[in-house]
């Protein structure tokens, strides 16, 4: 499974909803996190292997090598609370790059799981970042979309640098 890079149109795309009765829904949620986990990343969206679908794959523990991660099918934010706190993201589908970005430091979500059953998770730091960040991937925002525009300027310019320079997904770059 390929990681979408932008500035792929589909990335810009708004996610359909998913049926959970749809078998193919489980086959793409276990390839996402085997792409996932294979470019060091702790979240995917479904856009980002160029399927427009409502389905995301976190996995934000990084106290242990072990492998747990949460599919959340049709999420939305229920809840964002917080002063706005930025932080240097990186991002599967910008290689090379880590771009400032404000956001709530906490995020409640309410989604289904891969049988159908409704769930609520809700997280701060590094866990409500990624629902955020991946959350605007299903509505087919970039960091691009969401940053300062003088940081987007910026990051458009070192986004190019970084691509010239053949990064590939799951690199990173330093934080402005």
């Amino acid at each position: 499974m390929k990681i979408v890079l932008s500035p792929d149109p589909v990335l810009r795309q708004v996610c359909e909803p998913c049926r959970v009765e749809d078998a193919s829904i489980k086959k793409l949620a276990k390839q996402m996190a085997k792409a996932m986990y294979k470019n060091n990343g702790c979240g995917l969206a479904a856009s980002q292997v160029g399927v427009l679908k409502r389905l995301v794959v976190i996995d934000c523990d990084t106290e242990t090598d072990e492998q747990n991660p949460i599919f959340l099918v049709n999420p939305e934010i229920v809840e964002l609370e917080g002063d706005p706190v930025v932080e240097g993201e990186s991002c599967l589908s910008c290689p090379g790059i880590t771009i400032p970005i404000a956001r709530p430091p906490f995020a409640k979500v309410r989604f289904l799981d891969l049988d159908g059953e409704e769930w609520t998770i809700e997280g701060d730091g590094l866990l409500g970042r990624c629902l955020q960040h991946e959350i605007n991937h299903l509505d087919g925002k970039t960091m691009f979309e969401v940053c300062d525009p003088l940081a987007r300027i910026e990051a458009l310019r070192d986004y190019e640098a970084a691509l010239a320079a053949g990064a590939k997904p799951g690199e990173t770059g330093a934080s402005r």
